[in-house]
């Protein structure tokens, strides 16, 4: 019972580029106003729920964070914009959902670099999460790479575990460390960074965390957990458009 749409094949192609430009931009979007919302004292997850209530624009993909990987959304909005310049038609919206998708990865890094006191030399940052997306391998375009290149290149040893994706981040991030578990991944790192929501992620044993990192930091770049419990079990938190 699945509709079609018959068509020819220029619009068959760009419905598929419109369908994943459309989406990357909600991304871009929401994680611009979640940093809107940092330089104010706004909540984004308040607003995307505000927002996700009205049926026109919907809950779906309004989670802020690091930004959209993958194999799908950083492909086809570059292609959809480079196709559009070559037809003399200038794709601006796209185009700027790409360019805000780039600059999220290193407005990452400055907050993670602000959470361990503004230097990253001799640091040891534990990453949980390597994988663009939880319950997948795929390392295509994942914000990780970005993100822990730009922490090795500051002079910070990054310490990581994912469930599935470390043989194939090894070979996208040279230097990395990778470990048996997530609880080895936090041993005496000054920071922790939440970096993808696996759902085992969700439930960390938090006193033991809280005593494995040299300092009690926790960098949560998906928003899973609530800013005000994470301060009350004694972390210093940082989330994405949290106030």
């Amino acid at each position: 019972e699945t509709p079609f749409v018959i068509t020819n094949i220029a619009t068959s192609e760009l419905t598929k580029y419109a369908a994943n430009a459309f989406l990357a931009t909600k991304v871009s979007f929401i994680n611009e106003m979640a940093n809107y919302c940092e330089r104010i004292g706004g909540d984004v997850h308040a607003i995307a729920r505000g927002i996700g209530l009205d049926k026109r624009i919907g809950s779906k993909f309004l989670h802020a964070g690091p930004g959209f990987g993958g194999s799908c959304f950083p492909k086809d909005t570059r292609s959809a914009a480079h196709f559009a310049r070559e037809a003399g038609e200038g794709f601006e919206i796209i185009e700027a959902a790409i360019r805000v998708n780039e600059r999220q990865r290193m407005r990452m890094v400055e907050k993670i670099t602000r959470a361990v006191g503004g230097e990253l030399a001799g640091r040891t940052i534990a990453m949980l999460g390597l994988s663009f997306k939880p319950e997948t391998d795929d390392m295509r375009d994942a914000p990780s790479i970005d993100v822990a290149r730009e922490l090795q290149e500051r002079g910070a040893t990054v310490r990581a575990y994912d469930p599935v994706a470390m043989e194939n981040a090894a070979r996208q991030i040279p230097g990395l460390l990778l470990c048996k578990t997530e609880y080895e991944a936090c041993e005496n790192a000054d920071a922790l960074v939440l970096m993808t929501e696996w759902n085992q992620f969700r439930m960390l044993d938090l006193a033991r965390i809280k005593g494995l990192l040299r300092e009690p930091v926790l960098v949560d770049l998906r928003n899973v957990y609530e800013p005000a419990a994470m301060r009350r079990a004694g972390f210093r938190y940082d989330g994405v458009g949290r106030s």
